[in-house]
């Protein structure tokens, strides 16, 4: 830069002077571009002069008049999606308020509320042809109809209906007596819906829809009168108390007939083609009343065409956020690490092992980002045991040898804790300070702690989202690492980013995230696995066992003791409330150890010990002080005794899949034959079942992840609301992987060849991105 020269007239914002760089780079200070009068993402040009460039006030373009137009159009579109439900025929007070409870506040709300499966009422069928398990119009003459009381005294209403072809019974089992006799009489003729059962040799219909004849009328001119419920695919929503499926349908109807032509497709043309899509308007009528020829099972199953078109624009959105998000970080200026090896090579000579091949590449990876001049962020994703710890400590000891800081984050107490406790036997040995900081330091302790941080004393700084609040001041952070990333939302990520001049960000999890997740979630951070678990580790031997047979598992534990061996029992409690009847460790460590094992030596360990009491029973355990670690989930983590061969995992079936792997993770790490024993007490759930059984038969952490993830479903597989997971209103990430895929390729395509969406073709995504995810994903150059 020429000194920062202005001519005369750039205080006016005529121009500002500017030299190109030797490397190509051009760069214009804030202050420059406010003094000369340029506002805050204001249009600018560039153009070379003899002695350097000149960035000046780009010229306004004409805008012509099918660009006002169009613009017009939007903006009155837009308008209208945002009609309140309450002004739809046929919507009160009281209706919009219900659907309000159900998210539904705008027509735009109600437009993407689908249906979740579909009524064939295109013909009708004879009684006689009526199959169980399918759902079928009919149409008859009621030949009689009363309660009915059974011999153990539930009564319920029925009715026989017949046709020409023959007889079926109606039965309702919540009804209303008096409205039922009144509507319900012989001779009165109907048209009626429902799903077919067979009772024995009786076929039974159990709650039809119906829709009476009046004298004479034919059953072809109800069916006209009435073409949103009959003569057609009738689409069957989702419901909430208080709202009924005939009613819901009508006011769908006009909301898909008066608004849908307003949700206009924004996705570029030669995009659309590619992938087959559907104007967006015609998807939406297509799921909401699908035409004549439209086939059911596909229209179910999420897999036609129109929903196709939703799933992959709602995918499309989100994965360009991302891939904006990804290029914003690649276009940051950063900081280019040194790798001079005065820690990471003390620390390798040190330790009582080599890394695994896997540790090394995805070490590798890590430098090659730290030494770019752009900021860091990767995601190392490796299963329990595999060595990310080590991993992430020689990453912190690259800056740390650069005289930057490092701060690691943890979700919870107890694993800041473990980390803590971890990092700082090697720091202390290599001369480099770590300091623990969470929400519980108090008083004196916790201004001293900032103080050190603040003085930049300590060199590695490990706590839980503590380390985000406004009081914590780093002297020069140069990295974060997150741990557990899926309990940490983007914003969060953010927050950590804002304590340094654009720090490297290195984010790890222990739980294998399927491909899909990992691409809606971390679709803005380059994925590293450390695949290979270190030598020595032998599979572990996985059983459910029920409570009768306690007996036996208290003298496995006894067996494995007498070789020399160590084991540890786990309980979901620290203490038993009134409430609850789940076991709770406290109160059964002193029932093992005086009733079960009185010969042998008990530990316990749970989360609202101290750390130094914590670390004080893990040493004990680890230097085979202890025969038994009796302990709740804190253990899920950290803990490497290559002696324990036994884990006993109490009321098994209340963990998630991914957590009984962590925990899991803990025995079999030496040469020894390690079990797993999942206690249960019998009365299992469905999914409790499926998860146990999953456990049983297999030992990779990514099969669990996908049945997980296929059990829960993905709010609760991240364990938390706020695991930047987004709330998909068609898309189905289990579903629509595939989909999700192809959307991904083709946002990133576009922000390749236009990495700020400037090029006009490119308006409308930027304003739709900006509506849909500027907020969320933190895309303030968007918005």
């Amino acid at each position: 830069m020429s000194n920062g020269n202005r001519d005369n007239a750039a205080g006016k914002g005529a121009g500002v002077r500017l030299v190109l760089q030797d490397d190509g780079t051009l760069s214009i200070p804030a202050a420059v571009l406010k003094e000369a009068g340029f506002g805050p993402g204001e249009p600018v040009t560039v153009h070379s002069t003899d002695d350097g460039l000149v960035v000046a006030r780009a010229p306004i373009a004409p805008v012509s008049v099918e660009q006002s137009q169009s613009a017009l159009r939007d903006s009155i579109n837009r308008k209208n999606l945002e009609t309140s439900m309450q002004f739809i025929k046929g919507v009160g007070p009281k209706l919009a308020e219900i659907l309000g409870r159900k998210g539904i506040a705008t027509v735009e709300d109600a437009l993407y509320l689908l249906p979740n499966r579909y009524e064939d009422r295109r013909s009708i069928v004879p009684i006689v042809r009526l199959r169980p398990g399918e759902s079928s119009v009919f149409q008859g003459e009621v030949v009689s109809a009363d309660m009915v009381a059974t011999r153990g005294g539930r009564r319920f209403f029925e009715a026989l209906v017949r046709d020409a072809s023959g007889t079926v019974i109606l039965k309702w089992f919540n009804f209303n007596p008096a409205f039922m006799k009144k509507s319900w009489r012989a001779g009165r003729r109907g048209i009626f819906t429902g799903v077919v059962a067979q009772h024995g040799f009786q076929r039974e219909v159990h709650h039809p829809d119906v829709e009476w004849l009046a004298e004479g009328e034919t059953v072809e001119a109800v069916m006209a009168r009435d073409p949103v419920a009959f003569g057609r695919l009738v689409p069957v929503y989702p419901l909430t108390e208080g709202l009924h499926q005939k009613t819901l349908r009508k006011v769908m109807k006009e909301v898909v007939d008066r608004f849908a032509p307003c949700v206009e497709s924004v996705l570029p043309p030669a995009v659309a083609s590619r992938q087959g899509l559907l104007p967006l308007a015609g998807a939406l009528r297509t799921v909401h009343f699908p035409g004549e020829d439209s086939d059911q099972r596909l229209l179910e199953e999420g897999k036609d065409p129109a929903h196709r078109t939703l799933v992959f624009d709602e995918f499309f959105f989100l994965e360009l956020g991302l891939a904006l998000r990804k290029r914003g970080v690649v276009v940051e200026p950063g900081i280019s690490f040194a790798v001079n090896h005065t820690f990471t090579k003390p620390l390798l000579k040190l330790l009582p092992f080599s890394l695994t091949n896997a540790q090394r590449r995805v070490l590798a990876e890590i430098k090659e980002d730290m030494m770019a001049p752009h900021p860091m962020h990767r995601l190392v994703q490796g299963d329990v045991g595999c060595g990310k710890t080590l991993v992430a400590l020689m990453a912190a000891l690259v800056a740390v040898e650069n005289g930057y800081q490092v701060a690691i984050m943890a979700p919870t107490e107890i694993l800041a804790e473990q980390h803590y406790l971890n990092i700082h036997r090697w720091c202390d040995e290599l001369g480099v300070q770590v300091a623990l900081l969470t929400s519980s330091l108090k008083g004196k302790a916790k201004s001293e702690a900032l103080d050190r941080v603040a003085r930049g004393e300590a060199q590695i700084v490990v706590g839980t989202h503590a380390v985000i609040q406004e009081k914590v001041e780093f002297h020069r952070l140069g990295l974060g690492i997150v741990d557990e990333q899926h309990r940490f939302g983007v914003i969060q990520r953010g927050l950590l980013r804002k304590k340094g001049e654009n720090p490297d960000i290195l984010v790890m999890t222990a739980t294998p995230i399927p491909r899909t997740l990992a691409m809606t979630v971390f679709g803005d951070l380059s994925l590293s696995v450390i695949d290979e678990l270190p030598p020595g580790r032998t599979p572990v031997e996985t059983r459910v066992c029920f409570e009768s047979r306690r007996g036996q598992v208290y003298g496995i534990i006894r067996e494995e003791v007498a070789k020399g061996h160590q084991a540890y029992v786990i309980y979901p409690l620290v203490e038993e409330t009134e409430k609850s009847d789940l076991k709770a460790a406290t109160q059964m460590a002193e029932h093992l150890a005086n009733d079960i094992f009185p010969e042998l030596r008990l530990g316990i360990l749970h989360g609202r010990m101290k750390p130094e009491e914590k670390e004080a029973v893990m040493r004990s355990f680890k230097e085979r002080e202890l025969d038994i670690l009796v302990a709740t989930t804190v253990i899920e983590v950290g803990i490497d005794v290559p002696n324990a061969t036994v884990m006993v995992i109490e009321h098994a079936e209340r963990f998630g899949l991914s957590q009984l792997h962590q925990l899991r993770g803990r025995v079999g790490r030496g040469s020894g034959r390690s079990r797993c024993i999942l206690m249960t007490p019998g009365k299992l759930s469905e999914d409790g079942e499926k998860r146990l059984r999953v456990m049983e038969s297999t030992t990779d952490g990514f099969r669990i992840a996908e049945a997980d993830l296929e059990i829960r479903g993905p709010g609760d597989f991240l364990g938390t609301r706020q695991a930047g997971l987004p709330d998909f209103r068609v898309a189905n990430i289990l579903r629509d992987g595939r989909i999700l895929e192809e959307a991904r390729g083709e946002a990133f395509a576009v922000v390749e060849r236009d990495p700020e969406l400037a090029l006009p073709e490119h308006a409308g995504l930027r304003a739709e991105l900006a509506r849909r995810w500027g907020g969320r994903l933190e895309l303030a150059g968007i918005a």
